[in-house]
């Protein structure tokens, strides 16, 4: 591997990296999955590359791989219920940490829909949006802000 290769693999690598551990934390942890898609990605773009794609071609087909299913992230659409919903019960330092847990309480509702990486531009967001802040609100109900 050249040293070109391994710059363009850490830069992949950390690109993703980055994008995992804001909105999707249940894989930022996974060096296996980071490891495999990063590599992908700079094989990908270097294939571009020699194949004669301009560097923006080159740029798009590598990011396509790179965040293939990575578009749609659950802990977004929580952590925005919980940001401009429940904003007012707890101190913006406890929004994410709050998020984060009510994942697991959450994912219920999210296994009754089908999530694509374009599912934030259907109508059927409206109603995940909808159920979502539901189970939140009697979740807090019944449990209080713990």
């Amino acid at each position: 591997m050249t040293s070109y290769q391994k710059k363009d693999l850490s830069y992949y690598s950390l690109r993703l990296q980055e994008h995992l551990s804001i909105s999707f934390p249940e894989l930022s942890g996974d060096a296996a999955f980071i490891s495999r898609r990063s590599s992908l990605a700079s094989g990908a773009y270097e294939g571009a590359f020699r194949a004669g794609n301009r560097i923006e071609q080159c740029d798009e087909i590598a990011n396509y791989i790179l965040f293939e299913g990575l578009h749609f992230s659950r802990f977004d659409a929580v952590f925005r219920i919980v940001s401009y919903e429940f904003d007012t019960l707890m101190a913006d330092e406890e929004l994410h940490p709050f998020a984060l847990k009510m994942m697991e309480v959450c994912e219920p509702v999210f296994s009754a829909y089908k999530i694509t990486d374009d599912f934030a531009d259907t109508s059927d967001f409206e109603l995940l949006y909808t159920e979502l802040t539901g189970t939140i609100q009697l979740w807090i109900e019944e449990h209080g802000l713990q």
